[in-house]
């Protein structure tokens, strides 16, 4: 039986310390439907990783050819191992009607609002609501050195200045207003019209009514 509306693929990006992550577990929390993408990499398992859990673990001569294949979604050479999300696994989740959830960064936001699966993509951007709230989040966080900490603020502006080229912008001032607003864009966007195969087959099923009334 056909899924009654087709899966959404929905990008959270945001500089380090706006956010996101909050704002991504808080979603799966509300509804234990949606997945976490689960990408690939070429590195090699650390202690405890499970194959198709933290990672789907590649050889890097199969990953290149499911870049050239076109089966990556997005990918990307970090500290020399590659790293991406196949697209064979969102396929099937988007056909069967489940949304999936993608933390990614501006580039890969980018290849994938480019990719084959682009008229199911959901991209919503999170902004801080100034610098200094920013580094406060950084710094209160206590998970990086100060030194850290200056690297990703240096790097939020280039994420920061690609914030137009998505479909929704958040201001993430208060947790749980952001939150809501964000649980409303996932809600409507489910009820866009693309996303509802079923619709045809039911406007159909009226003019038919309607056929059947002018006999």
């Amino acid at each position: 039986m056909p899924a009654d509306r087709r899966g959404l693929l929905i990008i959270l990006s945001s500089p380090s310390g706006a956010g996101k992550s909050t704002l991504a577990k808080r979603l799966m929390q509300w509804d234990k439907s949606l997945s976490f993408s689960v990408s690939a990499t070429t590195r090699a398992p650390r202690d405890g990783e499970q194959d198709g859990v933290e990672y789907h673990f590649t050889a890097e001569d199969d990953f290149k050819s499911m870049v050239s294949s076109g089966d990556m979604l997005e990918h990307a050479l970090v500290f020399g191992n590659y790293y991406g999300s196949p697209a064979g696994p969102v396929r099937a989740a988007i056909e069967a009607g489940s949304d999936v959830l993608f933390d990614v960064d501006w580039q890969g936001a980018q290849q994938i609002a480019n990719s084959s699966l682009r008229d199911h993509v959901l991209s919503i951007f999170v902004l801080p609501p100034s610098i200094t709230e920013l580094r406060r989040r950084l710094e209160t966080r206590g998970q990086d050195s100060a030194e850290v900490i200056e690297k990703r603020m240096r790097q939020s502006w280039d994420e920061i200045s690609h914030w137009d080229s998505y479909d929704y912008v958040l201001v993430n001032d208060d947790l749980d207003t952001s939150f809501e607003r964000l649980k409303t864009i996932v809600s409507a966007e489910r009820l866009q019209r693309r996303q509802q195969p079923g619709l045809l087959d039911v406007v159909r099923g009226l003019q038919g009514e309607f056929e059947d009334l002018e006999t």
